[in-house]
């Protein structure tokens, strides 16, 4: 297939997100129209204007202005406006899966309800199902820079949902914030019954990534310095924990100083399952099939890689195995009839 062949594959190709913050979806417009609903000023008075705050040198700098961003979601109709914008924009590149993070602690601590967050989020995925046709779950995560006794605070405050939440997860600024940290925190996850994401290894070392496999981690968020530790992949390919990888995102906060230097194909190589996401696509101007085909290019990857990638979105999420096999078979079919 040519590459212009290739692209267009990648678009019709059905695939899950595994990694995307909620928060990290809001587009400028939508952004600039919050303000103006909850009475805010913010800094910039355009869409363009606030566009071009969009250059960053590390994941602090990129969190600082994610978080003047959760100031205005403060209603239970913002957060169904910021998730059904996500979702609707995601089934456009042909996701028909999302689990999607979400940081309720980004609102609770400036004391908005959680059941004002997690009500308009969940009112969103229900209206997706049906229209534009769309599942979606919700993964809570805490921020590790807080104190893990927020972490348990937060625990509590989510478990009326508890039977609505597909993970536990660990997010915020990692360096000097190893998940060890939390060690407590995510064996009590484990008790009540959650599946455990942790974010590792996009700005820390690959020992932050062998604590987040030793806290018994379901699947690892970024994971890329695990390539530092050849024993470490090793474990990780035969264990087959999921690494979701955000290429653009890499590349944006300078995590990688090119698309090429990416460990994907690496990874690839020494039988990890990896996916491909796109962690906060409105900041880093990019959604997942700009990710699918910024790896296409910098890899060449092939149809059947595409593919490959394709299914481990499936095959790492947290889904019935009746409907995994569904989606699967829809790759299969779509791939038969794009020859």
């Amino acid at each position: 297939m040519t590459v212009h062949e290739l692209d267009a594959f990648i678009d019709g190709l059905p695939k899950a997100e595994l990694h995307m913050h909620l928060e990290g979806s809001i587009e400028p417009e939508l952004m600039l129209d919050l303000a103006r609903r909850n009475g805010m000023n913010l800094p910039w008075l355009t869409a363009d204007e606030l566009r071009a705050a969009y250059h960053f040198s590390n994941l602090q700098s990129f969190l600082d202005l994610f978080w003047t961003g959760c100031r205005v979601l403060v209603q239970e109709q913002d957060f169904y406006d910021l998730a059904m914008a996500y979702l609707r924009r995601a089934r456009a590149d042909n996701v028909l899966h999302a689990e999607l993070f979400l940081a309720p602690q980004n609102f609770t601590l400036r004391g908005i309800a959680a059941g004002t967050v997690i009500r308009g989020v969940k009112r969103a995925f229900e209206d997706a199902a049906r229209e534009p046709g769309i599942s979606a779950s919700l993964m809570i995560i805490a921020q590790r820079h807080h104190p893990e006794a927020a972490a348990f605070e937060l625990l509590e405050q989510m478990m009326p949902w508890a039977h609505e939440i597909a993970a536990i997860g660990m997010g915020g600024p990692e360096v000097g914030h190893p998940p060890s940290k939390f060690t407590n925190f995510f064996r009590e996850c484990r008790t009540r019954g959650f599946r455990v994401v942790i974010h590792a290894g996009e700005e820390g070392p690959a020992s932050y990534v062998r604590e987040a496999l030793d806290l018994g981690a379901d699947r690892i968020d970024h994971g890329n310095s695990c390539i530092d530790d050849p024993a470490l992949v090793r474990t990780i390919a035969e264990q087959q924990t999921p690494l979701t990888l955000c290429p653009i995102s890499n590349l944006r906060l300078k995590v990688i100083p090119t698309m090429e230097a990416q460990p994907l194909r690496k990874l690839m190589e020494q039988g990890v399952r990896v996916t491909i996401n796109s962690d906060d696509p409105s900041y880093f101007t990019g959604y997942i099939n700009d990710n699918f085909k910024a790896c296409r290019e910098a890899f060449a990857l092939t149809k059947a890689e595409l593919i490959g990638l394709a299914r481990n979105s499936f095959t790492a999420a947290f889904l019935s195995e009746d409907n995994r096999q569904r989606y699967l078979g829809m790759i299969d079919s779509y791939a038969a009839g794009a020859q």
